[in-house]
């Protein structure tokens, strides 16, 4: 698969829209990096990779606050498809009730045919699930609540 001109247009406007300051993507033929200058645009660094085995996919970072109550809420770090699960048919990542760590994967985010995985970031209970499997989410909307350990 090549990247078209149109393709990088599009990264660089989700990541405009996005809090981050950072995007990097690896893929077996070639590491793309993008970094925010201080103006606000953005500038690149790119590199052809060696061809390596099976990479783990990027974690997103998550959005997320903590509330009054010892919750804490999970918000989309973006914008794209929210699924419960690695694939149609397999069971969820978590259900209400499920215990997480910080680095727990609860969700995965599809943006521009590319999966993200959302770690919970916290450590805590799944208390509930706002997003609907297959439901487009913006960058922020709520996507879990989490009642934190020891709160």
């Amino acid at each position: 698969m090549n990247l078209t001109h149109d393709d990088v247009r599009e990264i660089v406007a989700l990541l405009d829209a996005s809090p981050f300051d950072e995007l990097k993507i690896e893929t077996d033929r070639f590491k793309l990096t993008l970094r925010r200058a201080g103006g606000g645009g953005w500038t690149q660094e790119s590199e052809n990779a060696a061809p390596a085995g099976g990479h783990a996919p990027a974690k997103a970072q998550v959005a997320q606050m903590t509330l009054a109550s010892g919750n804490a809420a999970i918000g989309s770090p973006m914008v794209g498809t929210f699924y419960r699960s690695p694939k149609p048919g397999a069971a969820p990542f978590v259900e209400v009730g499920s215990a997480v760590g910080p680095d727990s994967v609860v969700a995965i985010l599809e943006a521009m045919k590319l999966m993200n995985a959302v770690p919970a970031g916290v450590s805590g209970t799944i208390l509930e699930i706002r997003a609907q499997n297959g439901e487009f989410v913006e960058l922020g909307q709520l996507l879990m609540l989490v009642k934190l350990d020891g709160a």
